[in-house]
């Protein structure tokens, strides 16, 4: 005896054959920085091959700048980046600058050709883009003092305007902040 399959019986059963295997095929949601937690630890090499830190910036409010060369949205975002490193010169704010998928060389060589003075730092092996989760470049974090992250920008921005700089402004800590 042949069971037969009636079709108001199939339709429910290949839904929810549907059902299941989407649900079993999602991906966790993507690692990385999320605002308001902890920033994510790093360890990035500037261009004498020293260590930097997050931790070595506590106390100091982290601009964290993920660009390259062959960006051409990175390459305009350049001099609003170096306005926003003037305007903060001596308050405890470090701007700290990753080169992703680049030759850093390169890199400083078009900071000195278009007048920049912020630094370059290498991430080793990628670790550091991939802690933040980043998508792509230019990609901008901004670390409070207390080391929780207070933004995270997709995309280049006017870094030197001034609601920006006003709005960096009051992530600063009070007084003049330990110094790295």
């Amino acid at each position: 005896m042949h069971a037969t399959l009636h079709p108001h019986r199939l339709f429910p059963m290949l839904l929810a054959a549907v059902v299941l295997a989407a649900g079993g095929c999602r991906q966790a949601p993507p690692a990385g920085a999320r605002v308001g937690r902890p920033a994510p630890a790093f360890t990035l090499l500037d261009e004498n091959g020293r260590a930097r830190r997050l931790e070595d910036f506590r106390g100091r409010v982290v601009f964290l700048n993920f660009w390259a060369t062959w960006c051409p949205p990175c390459r305009s975002e350049l001099p609003s980046l170096e306005g926003l490193r003037r305007a903060m010169e001596g308050r405890p704010f470090t701007m700290l600058t990753v080169v992703v998928n680049d030759d850093p060389a390169r890199a400083r060589r078009l900071l000195r050709l278009v007048g920049c003075a912020f630094p370059i730092l290498e991430d080793p092996g990628g670790a550091a883009a991939a802690a933040y989760g980043i998508t792509g470049v230019p990609e901008t974090y901004i670390v409070g003092p207390d080391g929780i992250l207070r933004e995270k920008a997709i995309g280049p921005r006017h870094w030197n305007a001034p609601e920006v700089l006003a709005r960096l402004e009051g992530y600063l800590p009070p007084g003049p902040g330990p110094r790295p």
